[in-house]
């Protein structure tokens, strides 16, 4: 599969077309076509992999796995790898909250 068929067909199934995923990487509209016949720059494959929520590696066809980039986060140090919601920070209440519920499903 080329680099232009795994970024449509990864599009599609969040129920996006190209120009939708172009444009939500920050990119021109038509940006994903031109993947058909010219090679994309590191930024912009890397851009639209993160918007498809995938690595630039998976994208391209190098891996077949979609969590290679994916790290753990341990839940202690977790308030400092999330830094906002919906571009609000996360308050400490807030905060307080969510580990009490992460916790409560780790212990079960």
């Amino acid at each position: 599969m080329t680099l232009f068929e795994r970024t449509k067909k990864l599009s599609k199934q969040k129920g996006w077309n190209l120009q939708t995923t172009a444009e939500k990487a920050g990119l021109s509209k038509n940006a994903i076509y031109n993947w058909k016949t010219k090679e994309p720059s590191k930024v912009s494959l890397k851009a639209v992999a993160d918007v498809l929520g995938v690595s630039s590696d998976y994208l391209s066809g190098k891996t077949n796995d979609l969590n290679e980039n994916k790290k753990e986060i341990d839940l202690k140090d977790a308030k400092h790898e999330i830094l906002s919601y919906g571009g609000k920070p996360i308050s400490d209440e807030d905060w307080a909250v969510i580990k009490r519920i992460l916790e409560s499903g780790i212990s079960e």
